[in-house]
């Protein structure tokens, strides 16, 4: 049957689901409406678009290498308690052993990926969602791939609530490790120097000469002042500058020129980062609940 995009806009309205969600259950069920609300229904969909509002800023970030190709990502969940779920855990791992073993760039792309099971990332997510009963987001993803004179340094901090995936030329597993955990403890804002946005870097040079300049310094006083308090901004912001944790004496670019080895790539993810957090108390939570929110 011709699925026509006045059935599909009907069906949208009513159910509150997809565009492609619609199309389909129109599909499976030869243009029925009625039909298709209950297809939507016993998939989960509709129960998932009632929940696409509420915030899901909790959850965790995990890492997973296979050989030369690495995948981080970062799913959400409403709450700390679901995202402790070995259920919410096993769907992660799914989602991420499915990236290892395809290429794609976008979230998009991602979600229509076939997991072993059958079903695409996105129909996993969704009967979950019905399942558990929170508002699940699988929020990004990055792959990276190496090279083989390159390692990957992985670090795991809290059971998943911060995620740091480096690659090191010429490292072991233990330099690279040390260094990942550099960055998931002292959260760098950029690898190297060179990552900083001019504007960024201008806006920090304008901020520092206006110190200077209030602290009564001669103009060009206050310009050496600047490259010295550039310098350690450098410092404070990128990974490759700081100061190793483990020896203050070196920064990370000294302690790999040491050890006869060079950062290559970087990569943090911080679970809720950025997000707007849940600011329910106990009582209207348990009352969400009763009232099937």
């Amino acid at each position: 049957m011709n699925i026509t995009a006045t059935m599909v806009k009907e069906l949208r309205e009513k159910s509150g689901a997809g565009m492609m969600d619609c199309k389909k259950a129109l599909s499976e069920t030869n243009g029925d409406i009625n039909a298709a609300l209950d297809y939507l229904r016993e998939k989960g969909i509709s129960k998932a678009t009632k929940k696409e509002s509420r915030i899901a800023a909790e959850g965790l970030a995990n890492i997973y290498i296979d050989g030369n190709k690495a995948v981080i990502l970062e799913v959400n969940s409403e709450t700390d308690f679901v995202s402790k779920n070995e259920e919410f855990k096993e769907m992660i791992d799914i989602i991420g052993n499915t990236l290892l073993q395809n290429d794609v760039k976008t979230l998009e792309e991602a979600k229509e990926l076939k997991t072993p099971s059958g079903e695409t990332i996105n129909e996993l997510i969704i009967a979950k969602i019905a399942k558990i009963g929170e508002k699940l987001s699988f929020r990004r993803f990055e792959i990276i791939t190496k090279n083989d004179d390159e390692n990957f340094g992985k670090y795991i901090h809290m059971n998943g609530t911060i995620a740091s995936l480096v690659v090191i030329k010429n490292a072991t597993s233990k330099i690279a490790k040390d260094v990942a955990m550099q960055q998931a403890a002292m959260r760098p804002t950029y690898t190297f120097i060179s990552d900083i946005p001019s504007d960024v870097l201008q806006k920090e040079r304008d901020v520092q000469k206006e110190l200077a300049m209030n602290e009564g310094k001669p103009a060009e006083i206050a310009e050496k002042m600047v490259e010295g308090r550039i310098q350690k901004f450098y410092k404070e912001v990128c990974l490759n500058e700081q100061v190793f944790v483990k020896d203050n004496s070196l920064s990370i670019k000294q302690f790999l020129k040491n050890n006869n080895s060079e950062l290559v790539y970087a990569i943090r993810y911080e679970v809720g980062e950025g997000m707007e957090k849940r600011n329910e108390d106990f009582a209207e939570e348990v009352m969400n609940q009763v009232k099937g929110n």
